[in-house]
């Protein structure tokens, strides 16, 4: 599980690699979709357009075996890109136990009450969770960001404060689990793995670990656009981890123009345009399924409603799965016609759609929620041969059920984290995603000895979180 933050001061622009890949970028950058946000001539999007941004750069939390994201689906027919439901296979490592190891000297390992009042003040949503020890600081300029730590990291990172072969205890701790559990460590940069002479970690290790060459090349509308998403990020000046996951999770965006704004000047426009208003051309299926909600800043950001039939699932207890409609911004209003019209017997229990103009032009713009996955497929099943035709935008790092369009897609919230900030942003599917893409791309670009682009280093770290980054498709199995 992976993040950065940095106590005092945001971390200074990583310069690693960067003239091994100066020219690459600037023949790149010209023709790319989003140049004007990598040459400097537009504001990038900002987080805080519909989701909440968080005030300092994410933390990460190391663990011995951290959790891996698991998704239940039941015994439907969903057809993949590769027209099957996708099971996601456990990534095939090399047995890495008999190696050396060290703690990586560029951290220092400082217990939660060692650190200064104002810095354990920060992090104090941290003890809630009873395994956290502490933190991992970073020495010096340029050598990563801090790292909470849970008590068996911890010890296994004094105890190769002496280089050496893995203790006993590892093993007989996690038995099978062991050297994914170690692999993940090496790869995020907590302990070092011996090569030659010398120790390496993250990007600058993978051939020592996963062995496998770049991912193929993408496959679909969506594949491609996250690959896309992910190469404009490495292009990018930008060495805080949270402003990288942001320019991710925004991309694909259409830009805020002067039109834009002057025809969705505030959420009145919006509520007139959508027909959701009093006397409204979907006030009245709306009303008689749905209960409006109005909630608090940061959700304040889309019209939102609940079924008056369906209760949601409990947070945390049960997966929420959720529906992507992603019309071009000028079939916005048609498309929503159309999903109201349909979820009037849906078994969703909650939808969403943005209330200004930025919210309208992001890719995610409609959002279906569900208790199950059965009932987002037939929802999807059905809104596919009613949108026949409809022009897309795309929702990157979703799993799109055509690889023609991004029209439709789907993914699943994570469950809550104990421990998290109180000050960071609750982690979406994308958000969730683009968080651990935007961590380990930093790392790689700190790592230029590496085999793989960071990019396709990124690839492959979500890959072992159990997600297939060619389908954007959590690891599934059938049942429950």
């Amino acid at each position: 599980m992976s993040c950065g933050l940095n106590l005092r001061r945001r971390s200074r622009t990583c310069k690693a690699g960067e003239q091994n890949s100066s020219k690459r970028r600037e023949n790149s950058n010209k023709n790319h979709p989003n140049r004007k946000y990598l040459e400097g001539n537009a504001e990038a999007p900002s987080l805080s357009d519909g989701v909440q941004a968080a005030p300092r750069p994410l933390l990460r939390k190391p663990r011995m075996l951290s959790g891996l994201f698991r998704a239940t689906v039941g015994e439907g027919n969903w057809k993949g890109a590769n027209g099957v439901l996708t099971v996601v296979s456990d990534v095939v490592l090399q047995n890495i136990l008999e190696a050396d190891f060290r703690a990586n000297p560029r951290y220092q390992l400082v217990l939660f009450d060692r650190l200064p009042l104002d810095q354990q003040d920060a992090l104090r949503d941290l003890t809630k969770d009873p395994d956290i020890y502490g933190v991992l600081l970073p020495r010096g300029e340029g050598g990563g960001n801090l790292k909470s730590v849970c008590r068996d990291t911890a010890l296994l990172f004094m105890t190769l404060a002496q280089p050496g072969a893995l203790p006993g205890y590892v093993r007989t701790s996690f038995g099978e689990n062991c050297n994914r559990a170690i692999s993940e460590l090496v790869l995020d940069g907590v302990i070092e793995i011996r090569r030659g002479d010398g120790f390496v970690s993250g990007s600058a290790a993978f051939d020592l670990i996963g062995g496998r060459g770049p991912a193929p090349e993408a496959r679909g509308f969506l594949g491609r656009l996250a690959q896309e998403a992910l190469e404009y990020a490495q292009a990018l000046d930008i060495d805080d981890s949270g402003k990288l996951s942001a320019r991710l999770y925004f991309y694909n965006r259409v830009p805020l123009s002067p039109r834009w704004r002057r025809r969705f000047p505030g959420r009145e426009a919006v509520a007139s345009f959508l027909g959701i208003e009093r006397g409204g051309a979907n006030k009245g299926a709306l009303d008689a399924r749905w209960r409006r909600l109005e909630l608090p800043p940061p959700a304040d950001g889309w019209f939102q409603w609940e079924s008056r039939e369906k209760a949601s699932p409990q947070t945390g207890r049960r997966q929420r799965y959720k529906l992507y409609v992603s019309p071009h911004p000028e079939q916005v209003q048609e498309t929503f016609h159309t999903v109201v019209e349909l979820l009037r017997e849906s078994p969703a229990h909650h939808f969403k759609v943005g209330n200004d103009a930025a919210g309208l032009l992001r890719p995610d713009k409609i959002v279906v929620y569900f208790g199950s996955f059965d009932g987002l497929q037939a929802t999807a099943n059905q809104l596919t041969e009613r949108l026949a035709g409809c022009r897309s935008q795309g929702v990157p790092f979703t799993a799109a059920f055509s690889e023609e369009n991004g029209l439709l897609s789907w993914g699943i919230d994570p469950a809550h984290e104990q421990g998290r900030l109180s000050w960071q942003e609750r982690e979406s599917w994308r958000l969730w995603l683009t968080n651990r893409l935007a961590r380990a791309l930093l790392d790689a670009k700190r790592e230029p000895t590496g085999p793989l682009e960071p990019w396709q280093f990124a690839l492959e770290r979500v890959r072992l979180e159990k997600i297939d980054p060619e389908t954007w498709t959590p690891e599934v199995q059938k049942g429950g």
